[in-house]
């Protein structure tokens, strides 16, 4: 193997963390970032930044431990819906705009096991950077509103 390649190769982790906001949680995981809600909650979010990661987003997981979310990065400000298509947990779906300011918040959404048609699709009625997926009442619990600014 040539050596400029090996080299790429072994700083992929390290370049894949950088586009995670750099930073690891305490047991080591690459791809979280912390999000403080406006109450001084902090999350640890699972970051997706690519088309196909933010495709394959909470499919086929039977959860999604207390404590931590999905964070989506749109590349840019658009109208994102979202579908629960093969998602087996409710979640709450929250749009932030380039600002990081909740503009539309989608509660409970129920999980759609299919077929692909018959399942809905939420949100994207307000122009967003950023969407943040938690389990389903999460928004309420913490107090989330439309206008709440949060950190990340």
């Amino acid at each position: 193997m040539r050596e400029t390649t090996r080299r790429s190769l072994l700083l992929t982790p390290v370049l894949m963390a950088g586009c995670a906001g750099g930073r690891t949680d305490e047991n080591g995981d690459l791809a979280l970032r912390r999000v403080k809600l406006p109450n001084g909650v902090e999350l640890r979010c699972e970051v997706r930044i690519t088309q196909e990661d933010m495709a394959r987003g909470m499919m086929f997981r039977d959860a999604l431990p207390e404590g931590r979310g999905m964070l989506f990065v749109h590349q840019t400000e658009g109208r994102f819906s979202y579908w629960m298509f093969q998602c087996r947990v409710p979640l709450d779906i929250i749009w932030m705009d380039a600002s990081r300011r909740i503009v539309e918040i989608a509660a409970n959404t129920p999980p759609c096991a299919g077929p692909a048609p018959t399942c809905p699709s939420y949100g994207g009625n307000a122009a967003a950077r950023f969407v943040l997926e938690l389990n389903g009442g999460q928004a309420a619990r913490y107090g989330l509103r439309n206008g709440d600014l949060l950190e990340f």
